[in-house]
């Protein structure tokens, strides 16, 4: 594994929790991941993956440690990738905002200067991170989508736009419909120039709007006592467009749940049993 940089190894169910560097090269510097193998994946059986794609100010770890997916992964044999969400270095731009700069690549193809060099989040979550899972670890080409936050509106965008590449998408709170938000406003603006027009195509909620064709399953959990819920947010928008265009999509709003991994930790079983399901495990 030539490629990849071992930086901990650490036992879990009976798998094991890895954290691997490695040079990008459409994002142009050293990006982290970490994956959560189970026993079958270690003993050579192939089997499905679940990308687990983090929030606003998150890494590679947040979802690695306080989600706690790897105990329902590990019984169903699914293979979990967390990868970080932006590039980082010294030499990557950066802003002082949480909603721009590192920590916030919300999963798109910068246009912009600074941003172009090294934010080409889009296609190292849908291209290259996968060939690279692909190639060192047993996973077969069953794919599921699993975000929070920023990471629930890069599943629901690169789900949509991406129907044949992957199984399952589910997300909990996520930023649904960033062209009406402040931060997907200022975010979008930054990467992608004040033409709106090219705002579209990393817009779950707009991406609807042309009719995409697919019968991949959604799942999103939303906490009520959300303090970013509704105005960052906007679930609502997508789910109500979503329904009538016939899409797969269940909604489910909780209570009294907030927006933290508390939230996420006490679902998580379900988005793991909805993919395993997309599965057919």
């Amino acid at each position: 594994m030539s490629e990849l940089i071992l930086l901990a190894t650490h036992r879990l169910f009976n798998g094991e929790q890895r954290r691997y560097r490695h040079y990008s090269q459409v994002n142009q510097c050293e990006m982290t991941f970490s994956i959560y193998i189970p026993s079958r994946a270690l003993a050579g059986y192939q089997r499905p993956v679940v990308y687990c794609l983090g929030g606003l100010t998150c890494t590679d770890e947040n979802f690695s440690i306080k989600s706690g997916a790897q105990r329902f992964a590990a019984e169903w044999g699914i293979v979990l990738v967390m990868p970080d969400t932006s590039p980082r270095g010294n030499d990557v731009a950066d802003a002082d905002i949480e909603n721009l700069g590192q920590g916030a690549g919300f999963y798109l193809n910068a246009t912009e200067q600074p941003w172009a060099t090294h934010y080409q989040m889009y296609d190292y979550i849908v291209y290259e991170l996968p060939q690279l899972i692909e190639k060192h670890f047993s996973v077969n080409q069953q794919r599921g989508l699993c975000g929070h936050s920023m990471g629930g509106h890069g599943a629901l965008m690169i789900g949509l736009n991406n129907p044949q590449r992957y199984t399952s998408i589910s997300a909990f709170a996520p930023i649904a419909h960033p062209s009406a938000t402040k931060w997907g406003q200022e975010a979008f603006t930054a990467y992608l120039g004040a033409n709106t027009a090219n705002w579209a195509h990393y817009d779950s909620t707009l991406l609807l709007h042309h009719s995409i064709p697919t019968k991949l399953p959604i799942l999103i959990d939303q906490g009520g006592a959300d303090e970013f819920y509704p105005a960052q947010l906007l679930p609502e928008d997508f789910v109500k467009l979503a329904t009538s265009k016939g899409l797969n999509i269940r909604f489910h709003l909780h209570k009294d749940y907030d927006h933290s991994y508390y939230f996420v930790s006490s679902f998580i079983e379900s988005h793991i049993f909805f993919h395993a399901t997309a599965f057919e495990l």
